[in-house]
């Protein structure tokens, strides 16, 4: 093994609750009579993509707009996440910090396969590690780079590429079916933690799943070679 091969929402961190808040102060400020309740939210996941659940939900409730009013909204609710970070709303999930100090150890390369933008990659390591996403992650592979979101292979091929190397030589780390299925299609080994919003999903198809993505920090990237998943 080479390099671990990170999801963003779920997986770095609990991010969910923040970006359906934002969501819905998008909403309300622009003068919308949309609410995402917890439920409908949990729903939404399942669609990959902020500006893809917007349209799905204009269509679910015949009130549309182009695709330019929801670039706009979308856009305006990027800043409103990132401001909800940046007050301190959110941290790591437990292990991953020390998972993080372990790979950078044993000299395995780290990167980021995520549906979600950059911009929202920057503000949670700003947030979160006091740094930029360049300066915890060799590699960035966002979900407007690609053609199609998770569960397609794009994001995670895309990272395999910008680092250079094969899909046997890396390992995923997800929280979510969509993304467990998008690391599966591009050839990975995955491992998965179910996430808050993610938990009732069926992660079988993952080599392991576990409750937290570090159980022993220090141990895990060698456990995963002893056991033979990498």
């Amino acid at each position: 093994m080479r390099a671990l091969i990170f999801d963003v929402d779920g997986t770095l961190a609990e991010t969910e609750e923040l970006h359906r808040q934002a969501f819905n102060l998008t909403f309300q400020d622009a003068g919308l009579d949309w609410y995402w309740s917890v439920a409908t939210y949990t729903r939404l996941l399942k669609t990959t993509g902020g500006k893809e659940r917007m349209r799905q939900w204009g269509e679910e409730t015949a009130c549309g707009m182009p695709d330019t009013t929801i670039a706009g909204l979308h856009a305006t609710k990027t800043a409103r996440y990132a401001a909800l970070l940046a007050a301190g709303a959110v941290s790591l999930r437990p292990g991953i910090a020390e998972l993080i100090a372990y790979a950078r150890s044993a000299a395995l390369r780290l990167a980021v396969a995520t549906t979600t933008s950059r911009p929202n990659v920057d503000a949670l390591c700003l947030a979160c590690f006091q740094k930029p996403a360049a300066d915890v992650f060799e590699v960035i592979a966002a979900g407007d780079e690609v053609a199609a979101k998770k569960p397609a292979p794009d994001v995670y091929l895309l990272a395999l590429e910008r680092l250079g190397l094969a899909a046997s030589e890396a390992v995923a780390l997800e929280d979510s079916r969509n993304g467990v299925l998008s690391a599966k299609a591009a050839g990975l080994k995955v491992v998965a933690a179910p996430s808050l919003y993610t938990a009732a999903d069926d992660l079988s198809m993952a080599d392991r799943v576990t409750d937290i993505l570090s159980p022993a920090a220090t141990r895990f990237p060698m456990d995963l070679h002893e056991s033979g998943l990498v």
